[in-house]
């Protein structure tokens, strides 16, 4: 039987499998990939928490059904900050970011096509967990390279410390479980 760790969110129940991240630390692991019910409900209730904006901005991969969600509730743009670079990418901006959840050090990118729309302009950072804030720093770092308004943080997930946090929107928080 897998070891689960239960949630109540935006009206919603879900077991969470718990996931080890080293020796003496597991998560619950809080997945919107394939739930699509979790992923309206959590967008419609973060919208309705933060303040008014001009564009999403999200880190690559596990928030983009969020920020498509979001983006189709409050009829705003959503941007998605890349783990690697592509063809198409305009003199990518690129700044190193670090996870709970990534084994190693990565980066994060954002060509001018893109960047350059949100100059000036009220940007909501959206991810699915808040752990470390380690993620969260690097896109917040990505944004103001291209002279972005940060006005909140959100996501539906605040886990272990992140929950004492007074600059980011969160619906429910979760612990760390130590070994």
């Amino acid at each position: 039987m897998r070891d689960t760790y239960r949630i109540n969110i935006a009206g919603l129940e879900r077991d969470l499998q718990k996931f080890a991240v080293s020796d003496s630390l597991d998560i619950a692991a809080f997945i919107l990939f394939g739930d699509v019910e979790l992923t309206e409900k959590c967008a419609g209730e973060l919208i309705k928490k933060c303040p008014e904006f001009d564009y999403i901005v999200t880190p690559e991969a596990k928030s983009i059904p969020l920020a498509y969600e979001m983006s189709k509730q409050s009829g705003k743009k959503y941007i998605v900050v890349r783990k690697g670079v592509k063809v198409y990418m305009d003199n990518p901006v690129a700044v190193p970011v670090s996870s709970i959840t990534t084994q190693r050090e990565q980066y994060l990118y954002l060509g001018h096509e893109d960047g350059d729309l949100i100059s000036g302009k009220r940007v909501l950072i959206v991810d699915d967990v808040i752990s470390t804030g380690e993620s969260l720093e690097s896109v917040k770092k990505v944004v103001e390279a291209f002279n972005g308004n940060i006005v909140a943080c959100a996501a539906p997930i605040a886990e272990g410390d992140a929950a004492d946090r007074k600059d980011i929107i969160y619906l429910e928080k979760i612990p760390l479980f130590f070994k």
